[in-house]
């Protein structure tokens, strides 16, 4: 799904859940048509400018399911921190908040199996403060590894736990304030 309501092209949008959003409505964050995962909602255009030009960065976490096995000396790569390239060829030095390997999953996220897991593979939990375009997929690939999966599990202190795929919750402005943190 794209993460908006209107596209000239057919694909599947936030429109089509079975959910009547208000007018005006926007996502906080988007992500790309292959990832998945929690995304924020609002119709208050302030909240979106505070949470992203805000001084004070911005949690987010992400389960990651790369091809292949991730050896130490990659992780502790990962971990450091890794240059990815934005637009215009600039260079960019993405340093985790957190990262480690998970080995079970559905613990953490409730739909996370994946049909592929019958070849070699390795979960990753990874945690920003930064968000850049198509950040985390540049990150695994600039260590030689392949992004297969990619789901949001949480920004700040909103998180999907206990919610499936296209699955709405609805929060109070002073919740959603209070949890995000803004």
């Amino acid at each position: 799904m794209v993460s908006q309501f209107v596209s000239s092209h057919d694909v599947p949008l936030l429109g089509d859940l079975a959910f009547k959003f208000p007018e005006g409505t926007h996502a906080i964050g988007r992500l790309d048509k292959e990832s998945e995962g929690l995304l924020l909602l609002t119709t208050d255009k302030s909240i979106t400018r505070k949470i992203f030009l805000s001084d004070r960065p911005h949690k987010r976490t992400y389960l990651v399911m790369v091809q292949n096995k991730i050896s130490n000396e990659t992780l502790e790569r990962l971990q450091r921190g890794i240059l990815i390239k934005l637009k215009a060829a600039k260079m960019y030095l993405a340093i985790p908040e957190s990262l480690s390997i998970v080995k079970e999953p559905l613990t953490i996220c409730n739909f996370a199996s994946d049909r592929r897991e019958i070849y070699p593979h390795t979960w990753l939990l990874i945690t920003l403060t930064e968000g850049k375009y198509h950040q985390v997929r540049k990150m695994v690939l600039a260590v030689r590894q392949r992004c297969l999966r990619l789901i949001r599990l949480s920004m700040e202190g909103i998180n999907i736990s206990g919610m499936a795929p296209g699955d709405v919750r609805e929060m109070p402005e002073e919740l959603f304030m209070k949890s995000a943190q803004i």
